[in-house]
């Protein structure tokens, strides 16, 4: 394993200098979910939740998240987004529907979008609930990862299904 650069001399903190790194096109691509109830689910998709176009909602919160990333996560470096696209694709459960929520990040930079994209779809999938919770405070949100990364030093990565 390489030795983590984002700790000083002294065993702190640091924000990573990135200045020497190399200008590439970075994209990554998160996942995230959120599970309802039957209701919700029909709200969501009729476009009836009191609270408004409730995907809609969340996927501008999601790209509002991903440009923002740097304010909420202290290492992370502000970044010049050239693209965020959050899909949406719903899954029938037994009971219940599970959303699954994908988020791609771009940039032209020095450093990756991992964070970005990991950011879009929690914030994404925090909506929904936000938005829905006066329904069903029960609402599971998934897992969240990493599904692809490109560009950058480290080269690119593919999450194994």
């Amino acid at each position: 394993m390489s030795q983590f650069t984002h700790i000083n001399e002294q065993g702190n903190a640091k924000m990573v200098d990135v200045s020497d790194k190399k200008i590439t096109k970075r994209t990554a691509t998160a996942h995230s979910s959120i599970t309802v109830n039957e209701e919700i689910h029909t709200q969501i998709v009729e476009h009836t939740n009191d609270k408004g176009n409730v995907l809609n909602t969340a996927q501008i919160a999601g790209v509002m998240a991903a440009k923002q990333t740097s304010t909420i996560i202290p290492m992370c470096h502000p970044l010049p987004l050239t693209g965020i696209d959050i899909q949406f694709n719903w899954q029938q459960n037994q009971a219940d529907y599970t959303l699954n929520i994908q988020a791609t990040v771009s940039t032209t930079g020095k450093t990756g979008v991992e964070m970005e994209a990991l950011t879009a779809t929690s914030v994404t999938a925090l909506t929904i609930y936000d938005m829905t919770k006066a329904l069903d405070k029960g609402m599971i949100i998934g897992e969240t990862y990493l599904l692809t990364k490109t560009g950058g030093k480290s080269g690119d990565f593919q999450r194994e299904q």
